[in-house]
């Protein structure tokens, strides 16, 4: 009986060393990027979802940087208007003061010199800038929006505007992040700046003390009215911030499903297509050898 060996083996066992060197590669590559989809070709549908996913995440991403920004910026206007009532508080009791009737002309006098420097300091507050930025002057933020003016029925002009600025914090959902300054500071049902500066008249010509000083607590209440907007902003922008955070875990746990790689799998698999790739080559040299001999016997 005789042997019949295909002399033409080469091919066949190039194909098979490419395969496995293939497998190798895959295993090496899904090793060292810890995913197991690297290319469209890999998976096209696991791809596909994997780039909606990075867009959602960068949308994500931005919208959070929106929110830290002005969370920040918010914390800044809220900490000024605290400032505010706590000098409002204390024009209120200097008022209560003012208003007894036991006190001699000096001694009003002095009063109203202290509420000066209170107005005073009330209208550098009112003319706050944040990063560069003045943050009651409605949308015209390079404008000082607030300065005394003799002219003026309340003794201050505005220079600001009535816009409002707003900024994208999740999807379809854009928030308010500002209340121009005349709704704060001005305001016709509680003008803070002009009761002060009605109080400080009243005191140092003797007249109207008691209307002045129920002016100046309409504006107070206005004041903490009109505060009360930065407080909803800032815990709207912070669970906007907690859901943004949640979904780009999520993101990140579906992609991982998606094209994560099994670590102990792919390192079975680099160590199996390393071991099938030795007993080809050793095969390989087995055969090449009874070839030879072969053509040696003939």
């Amino acid at each position: 009986m005789s042997v019949r060996i295909n002399p033409d083996q080469a091919p066949d066992l190039l194909a098979a060393i490419a395969l496995n060197r293939q497998a190798q590669n895959t295993a090496l590559q899904q090793i060292s990027s810890g995913r197991s989809v690297n290319s469209l070709s890999d998976n096209p549908s696991a791809a596909a979802q994997v780039v909606l996913n990075h867009v959602e995440s960068s949308q994500n991403t931005q919208y959070l940087a929106n929110i830290t920004a002005m969370t920040a910026q918010g914390q800044a206007i809220d900490s000024t208007l605290s400032s505010v009532v706590t000098a409002a508080t204390q024009a209120i009791s200097l008022g209560v003061e003012g208003a007894n009737g036991t006190l001699s002309n000096a001694d009003r006098q002095a009063v109203a010199s202290q509420l000066i420097g209170i107005r005073d300091q009330v209208l550098g507050l009112a003319n706050t800038t944040y990063q560069g930025n003045y943050v009651f002057a409605g949308t015209a933020t390079s404008t000082q929006p607030f300065v005394l003016d003799p002219t003026q029925p309340d003794g201050v002009k505005y220079n600001g505007n009535a816009g409002v600025n707003s900024t994208q914090i999740a999807p379809g959902q854009t928030i308010a992040t500002n209340l121009p300054g005349n709704q704060i500071f001005t305001n016709p049902s509680g003008d803070l700046l002009g009761s002060l500066n009605g109080l400080i008249t009243a005191l140092q010509t003797n007249t109207g003390i008691a209307a002045a000083n129920t002016n100046l607590s309409q504006a107070f209440s206005q004041l903490n009215t009109q505060r009360v907007f930065y407080g909803n902003a800032l815990k709207q922008m912070q669970s906007s911030q907690t859901f943004l955070n949640s979904n780009q875990i999520q993101l990140s746990t579906q992609e991982n499903s998606l094209v994560g790689v099994d670590l102990t799998s792919s390192i079975t698999n680099l160590e199996q297509a390393g071991v099938a790739t030795n007993a080809i080559l050793s095969a390989t040299g087995q055969i090449l050898s009874t070839l030879n001999l072969l053509s040696y016997l003939k």
